[in-house]
């Protein structure tokens, strides 16, 4: 079959689809992601298929803080809630239009991203064609915890219900004018879009170990465990980070993806005297931020392999993005999430409840003595070691993207033709 898989994020919104993308391929299917023009080289050294859309700006998640606006260490978070809502209704036509086109480019099978499940849900049911979720967030409304998107505490099942149909409803409404774009060009009835979207199966890129499965939720959504990013099998450190890793004790990482806070040198001063304060050594990720950190004990790296790097840490301080929690959860390390918005502070919280972690620093407090506190609990307590070990067990022992291929497989065989289908 040919499978189109619809994205759009940062670099932890495209890479799990590499791995699940090259399963797929794996199985036989031609498979094309779609996503910004940028991945292109990363989707493309994977074996799969690349169709570019106009969606750099919308990716854009993390930029400098313009108003200057940040806690302690003067570091922004990026554009806020309602500036990405803004945004996304802004592109959405031109969204809708591109997702469009891709996935009339021959594809009979169409997956897609929390990021573009609106659009493509109109689209699937005006080219009739099966559409499937494949999620990396829990989004839907449950009673077992409040929306991801909204850093609170459980409000109880009634509560927690009642945000999450509100968070929603905000979504929803980012996208309206893409999606009623798409309706009026494909004759798509608002009824038909609704029934469409009351049964389309989804599928979750998590690990349930990590989310289990919420109860209340209908059938048709599954959490099918993690899609891990396809690797570079030749891929080997260059000479300086492997001399680094052999000439002391194991060293804490520090990386925050696709955030770029708005002082990055202050941010590096305050991460220096950290390691100073915890003694430990550690290996600094530039990313978006622009950081680099100018020390005897510190080393400053661009990309590398987080499935790679992340074994020989002794902990791992990150933004807590879906990717790199699920990273360091595979490595069995000690975590210190320090998040910054959306899901972030979500799957923070989640590294705590499993006892891989101290506790979060959400990123306006972060200063160099809460973080060094927290690196001497995660790198020295045995504790959050053993644990971080057993949950990268229970990890290795699930297949994600196996079960969503046999999903998509036992639908081939069903015999189905055009139209929604189901996929479980």
């Amino acid at each position: 079959m040919h499978i189109l898989i619809a994205t759009a994020g940062s670099h932890g919104d495209v890479a799990p689809y590499t791995g699940l993308g090259s399963r797929l391929h794996r199985a036989g299917h031609k498979v094309v992601i779609a996503t910004h023009a940028r991945s292109a080289e990363l989707v493309r050294r994977s074996g799969l298929g690349f169709r570019p859309l106009p969606l750099d700006r919308y990716a854009t998640s993390g930029t400098d803080d313009k108003k200057g606006n940040g806690g302690k260490g003067g570091q922004g978070a990026g554009l806020s809630k309602v500036e990405q809502m803004r945004l996304a209704r802004e592109l959405a036509p031109e969204m809708a239009d591109a997702v469009t086109e891709a996935c009339a480019s021959g594809a009979e099978v169409l997956m897609f991203s929390s990021s573009l499940a609106p659009l493509g849900l109109v689209a699937a049911e005006g080219l009739q064609l099966p559409g499937i979720g494949v999620f990396l967030q829990p989004l839907a409304p449950t009673g077992e915890f409040p929306p991801v998107i909204f850093d609170m505490p459980s409000l109880g099942p009634f509560g927690n219900r009642a945000l999450g149909r509100c968070a929603q409803s905000l979504l929803a409404r980012a996208f309206a004018p893409g999606v009623r774009h798409l309706q009026r060009q494909l004759g798509v009835t608002e009824r038909a879009l609704e029934r469409r979207g009351a049964t389309w199966p989804i599928h979750h890129g998590f690990s349930p170990a990590v989310v289990p499965r919420p109860a209340d939720w209908r059938r048709g959504m599954e959490v099918a465990g993690y899609w891990w990013p396809s690797e570079v099998p030749d891929w080997t450190p260059e000479a300086r980070l492997a001399d680094f890793l052999q000439a002391g004790p194991p060293p804490v990482f520090v990386g925050f993806g696709s955030m770029a806070p708005s002082d990055p040198e202050r941010l590096g001063r305050l991460l220096a005297r950290a390691f100073r304060l915890a003694g430990v050594r550690g290996v600094v990720q530039t990313s978006w931020a622009g950081l680099s950190v100018e020390e005897d004990d510190v080393l400053t790296v661009g990309e590398v392999p987080h499935a790679q790097l992340f074994p020989h840490m002794a902990a791992v301080v990150h933004h807590a993005g879906a990717g790199t929690t699920a990273a360091g959860l595979r490595a069995g390390v000690p975590a210190v999430p320090v998040p910054m918005m959306l899901d972030q502070p979500f799957w923070a919280s989640r590294l705590t409840s499993l006892g891989v972690s101290p506790g979060r620093i959400p990123f306006g407090r972060l200063s160099a003595e809460n973080l060094a506190a927290a690196l001497r609990k995660a790198v020295h307590d045995p504790r959050y070691r053993r644990r971080a070990r057993q949950v990268s067990a229970l990890i290795g022992t699930e297949d994600g993207a196996g079960r969503v291929l046999a999903a998509v497989e036992q639908w081939a065989g069903g015999g189905k033709g055009k139209g929604q289908g189901t996929v479980r």
